[in-house]
């Protein structure tokens, strides 16, 4: 008698190329057959977060990589990530300060269009599950990375779809950062291909929130962040 392999779920993946989305990356990789999406949305490092998200997803054998365009936010405006007159700060002195209050950097709900464009892929591809890179602990302050808002799309989803059973899950969410760095190292996710700076693109500032979170985890970690930075 012939033996038949179960074929893998599928899963949609919103892939930034960031530390924390290439860990999500390979949690997915692992798991499901993983399909990437990406978004250019016209943030100050759109190039260089291409590049890294489509290297993570060639790096873990992703089944497809489907690399979306909206310009929105740009238009909107009101975020250091896309509006050009507002300078990228610094990070605080004392790293605690990091998530005390909202930053210039947070992009006004950004991750429900994200997932708005996951949900509709899953539906069209077949896939039940989405896998975003979402951390609460150690991170910028930013709303739309809470459990909460997660329950609640949930909860969208299943009454504002054709199946309804189509999930988002944050693998990462309760994680602190070094504990991502070290998941990524056991994973061997591909970290030397990812890119989390808010302004630099051939070598990473150092000193943006999204840089010295990053630096920290993997001082933390005990490891070498593997990505060129700015010499100070």
């Amino acid at each position: 008698m012939s033996s038949q392999i179960k074929p893998r779920e599928k899963a949609v993946v919103c892939l930034s190329g960031g530390m924390d989305s290439t860990v999500c990356a390979a949690l997915a990789a692992r798991d499901y057959d993983a399909y990437a999406l990406h978004f250019s949305y016209g943030q100050r490092t759109e190039a260089r977060e291409l590049l890294s998200a489509r290297g993570v997803a060639e790096a873990l054998g992703f089944k497809q990589f489907l690399p979306l365009r909206m310009d929105l936010f740009r238009q909107i405006g009101g975020s250091a990530l896309t509006d050009a007159s507002i300078a990228v700060p610094d990070a605080p002195a004392e790293e605690s300060a990091i998530g005390d209050a909202i930053p210039v950097t947070y992009v006004p709900f950004r991750n429900a269009h994200f997932l708005s464009a996951a949900v509709s892929w899953a539906e069209v591809i077949g896939a039940k599950v989405i896998l975003i890179g979402a951390v609460e602990q150690d991170s910028s302050g930013y709303p739309d990375c809470r459990p909460a808002y997660y329950d609640a799309f949930n909860a969208l989803i299943r009454q504002g779809t054709a199946v309804g059973d189509i999930r988002v899950e944050t693998p990462l969410i309760h994680m602190r950062k070094r504990e991502i760095v070290a998941l990524g190292v056991e994973l061997g996710a591909p970290l030397h291909v990812s890119w989390s700076c808010y302004s630099g693109e051939d070598f990473a500032c150092g000193v943006c929130e999204s840089c010295v979170l990053r630096l920290r985890a993997f001082r933390e970690a005990g490891t070498t962040d593997p990505i060129p930075y700015a010499q100070s």
